[in-house]
């Protein structure tokens, strides 16, 4: 899948008119901004995890980056509270199992 792929070009999306998108897991769903490639891609979204719900560990090969808009996110290094406290950047490579046991976005 291509969507805003082209980095030359300036992307302008309004993320509220988009539909929330499922995503591999239960209970986890995603609103996609950018993305070059299929389920794993480069990728920028606003993801959604309902009370309770997880991935499965794995691995971004590219790195992350994360900010958490409401509620809190967890895995195993810690609980994220919302970004006017807290941003985060994943090494190369790093194994996560991302969740929510209150749910977030």
């Amino acid at each position: 899948m291509k969507l805003h792929a082209d980095l030359t070009q300036r992307a302008a999306v309004h993320a509220s008119t988009l539909p929330w998108q499922p995503s591999p897991a239960r209970g986890v769903e995603r609103r996609l901004l950018h993305r070059w490639g299929d389920e794993v891609a480069q990728a920028t979204s606003i993801v959604r995890y309902a009370a309770g719900s997880r991935f499965d560990a794995h691995v971004h090969g590219g790195g992350e980056e994360f900010l958490v808009l409401e509620g809190v996110f967890q895995d195993e290094h810690g609980d994220y509270p919302p970004a006017a406290t807290s941003a985060t950047r994943r090494a190369l490579g790093m194994r996560r199992a991302p969740r929510s046991a209150p749910r977030c976005s």
